[in-house]
């Protein structure tokens, strides 16, 4: 018997976060580990975990940090390494910040593969993360059509619809 696919789920909180938690029935048969920023979300994850009959999955928080605050993400990237390295996740979903961007870089590297979903709330450009992130997501979506497909001299994101 072959055993369930690893997914890491990992965003920075708010908005990032109710992006991710909308696809997370898309992983009902792999085996969870959600990360991100707010330690309050554990309980939200369990609470649901049980009203749908599904294991409670692996939950760590990581430092919040934005790109104004070196050292924050320093210890944030510490902390993502450590969790990627004790996880060794196959697939690495993120709706962003820093946090996605740090995971899917550093978990690409590990081998695992790796999808961003750039925010809604980026709706006349990507985001700083999700531009970054495009250069190692094996899939890397938007949730605005016309910020899909680019001018073609370059690669860019796909559009397959919005998740709120």
């Amino acid at each position: 018997m072959s055993r369930r696919p690893k997914i890491m789920a990992i965003s920075s909180a708010g908005g990032h976060w109710v992006q991710l938690q909308r696809l997370r029935c898309a992983w009902d048969d792999c085996d969870a580990v959600y990360v991100t920023t707010k330690e309050g979300y554990r309980d939200d994850l369990i609470a649901d975990a049980k009203l749908r009959g599904q294991p409670i999955p692996k939950f760590y928080r990581v430092v919040d940090a934005n790109r104004w605050q070196k050292f924050r993400l320093f210890r944030q990237l510490v902390g993502i390494v450590s969790i990627l390295i004790r996880e060794r996740p196959d697939v690495i979903v993120s709706t962003g910040a820093a946090a996605g961007f740090f995971a899917l870089k550093v978990g690409k590297l590990m081998g695992a593969r790796t999808i961003w979903l750039d925010s809604i709330a980026n709706a006349g450009a990507l985001s700083l993360s999700g531009q970054k992130a495009g250069g190692c997501a094996d899939l890397w979506l938007t949730q605005w059509e016309h910020l899909a497909g680019g001018d073609g001299t370059k690669r860019s994101p796909e559009y397959r619809g919005s998740v709120v």
